[in-house]
């Protein structure tokens, strides 16, 4: 009962009118740029870091809630009108969204997901409310030998988990922690700095993402732009008839329930719980015909999961400090741009702000809902903005941004070789989310990893700690080890199955 009154309290802070704007602001740019080909809410938050630069850090929060709520729906509008997922969770959603629409049905396909976004969103943060608290708890009684290993096995869950290419995966991971590093250590040495005074500080997060999120996106788009406009498909105003609620109720339902545990988890993500829902919707269908050619029940279950996994991510993000997303990683720098550091003692130190800010994804939430529904004709007019101007204006937009983290132009140079990095990255299948959590958590680990060390006398069985550091690396040897217990172990035994 006490989490509910400090949520209480964080809804008496949000219920302000100047607050209310902000959150209506926060869903209506987030919706906005979120919506545009090629954009995923991760690129959306990063692009919109400097917009909150100045405000009162509750104020920042309340308006990161619309935005990365915002930038959720906007996707899943580009993946049905566009056949465009701005990012790897969106797939499933265009697989039967973008039928639906070639089919007449783009009203429809779009109500599902602005409904189902609304309801998976508003139960995930609900159990987002019942969960963290929990969590919180249990990081409390962890030491240092257990966040190093947590750590760990974040680096390795984003690189070998989610990566389509281990190596791949590690590789970008590698170039995160050399990014992370640049700079004065602990002990007053400088590293990788080259002699610039500049980088003495390091490299400010923020710079880091919108260089490797937006320019890196705008350079990629600018290298393979077509000469022919993309396609829009017409829409009217979004509306369901009774039939529609009918066969999207029970999808919403079973798309939270696979969405939040996922995005919970370290390892989780959205991708898994979006193909898992699909996957069942096709199996439960009534109307197996319809998929493939356009099935709402492939938009309602798939596009719930999404928004779940969504709140999900916050739990390690606000509980552990740990990002298990290239969204929640972002909303980590926006963290410590205002100098605040998620993670156990969070809820102590700032308990007003995290409950404001949770309070705010439920306004934001239904503010996405009552703004949406009518404005989907506005969202798919904004696709037909031609991409030479789209790129560049956002080019502009995270310039100005970058400048504006320290008023340095030496930034500026920062942000173009890391566009250009980024852009590197895509042309050679780099994931970009390893990189990012390399960038943040590399510092980190590195020291949880010294005082383990320091507290063992420099022994490294001060690693090891108790059983949760040892349960966790039992856990990352089966990761890493994953490929070959598939290979000489469950296939062989499959195989005998089958023949036997």
């Amino acid at each position: 009962m006490e989490n509910f009154g400090h949520l209480l309290d964080g809804f008496a802070n949000v219920l302000t009118p100047m607050n209310l704007l902000i959150a209506l602001l926060g869903v209506t740019i987030g919706t906005a740029v979120g919506v545009l080909p090629g954009i995923g809410p991760a690129m959306t938050v990063a692009l919109l870091l400097p917009v909150t630069y100045g405000m009162e850090p509750t104020q920042a929060f309340i308006m990161f809630a619309g935005i990365f709520y915002g930038g959720m729906y906007g996707g899943s509008t580009t993946s049905i009108l566009l056949n465009t997922p701005g990012e790897s969770s969106s797939v499933v959603t265009a697989i039967e969204g973008n039928k639906m629409a070639k089919a007449g049905r783009a009203a429809q396909a779009l109500a599902t997901a602005a409904i189902g976004s609304f309801v998976a969103g508003t139960i995930a943060t609900l159990l987002l409310v019942l969960v963290t608290p929990p969590v919180v708890a249990f990081a409390i009684s962890l030491g240092a030998p257990d966040y190093f290993a947590l750590m760990l096995l974040s680096f390795v869950a984003v690189t070998a988990v989610l990566g389509a290419s281990r190596v791949r995966g590690f590789a970008s991971l590698l170039i995160g922690l050399v990014i992370g590093v640049i700079g004065i250590d602990q002990t007053g040495q400088q590293r990788l700095t080259f002699g610039i005074p500049q980088l003495a500080d390091g490299i400010d997060v923020v710079v880091v993402a919108v260089g490797i999120f937006a320019v890196g996106e705008a350079l990629w788009i600018a290298a393979h732009l077509r000469r022919k406009a993309a396609e829009v498909i017409p829409v009217g105003r979004p509306w369901m008839g009774r039939q529609d609620w009918k066969r999207s109720w029970k999808p919403w339902l079973r798309g939270t329930a696979y969405g939040f545990p996922f995005g919970a988890l370290p390892a989780g993500g959205a991708e898994i719980p979006t193909f898992l829902s699909y996957a069942t919707e096709k199996r439960l269908t009534k109307h197996p015909e319809e998929f493939g050619k356009g099935a709402i029940e492939g938009v309602a279950g798939p596009e719930a999961a999404n928004n779940a996994s969504a709140a999900g991510t916050l739990v390690p993000m606000l509980a552990i400090g740990l990002p298990t997303n290239a969204t929640a990683a972002v909303m980590l720098a926006a963290f410590q741009q205002y100098g605040i550091q998620p993670g156990p003692l969070l809820f102590e130190r700032e308990s007003s702000l995290v409950w404001t800010l949770i309070a705010s994804l439920f306004v934001g939430n239904l503010l996405l809902l009552v703004l949406n529904l009518p404005l989907a004709p506005v969202w798919a007019r904004l696709l037909r903005v031609p991409r030479p101007y789209l790129y560049a204006g956002i080019v502009f937009f995270a310039s100005m941004g970058a400048y504006a983290v320290n008023a340095q132009p030496f930034d500026l140079f920062l942000l173009l070789t890391l566009g250009l990095l980024g852009f590197g990255m895509r042309r050679f299948g780099l994931p970009i989310l390893p990189l990012i959590v390399g960038v943040i958590l590399g510092p980190r680990a590195e020291l949880q990893g010294r005082r383990a060390l320091q507290l063992a006398g420099g022994d490294l069985s001060g690693l090891l700690g108790g059983w949760v550091s040892w349960l966790i690396y039992a856990t990352v040897l089966v990761v890493l080890l994953w490929p070959l217990i598939g290979r000489f172990l469950v296939r062989p035994l499959r195989e005998r199955l089958v023949t036997g």
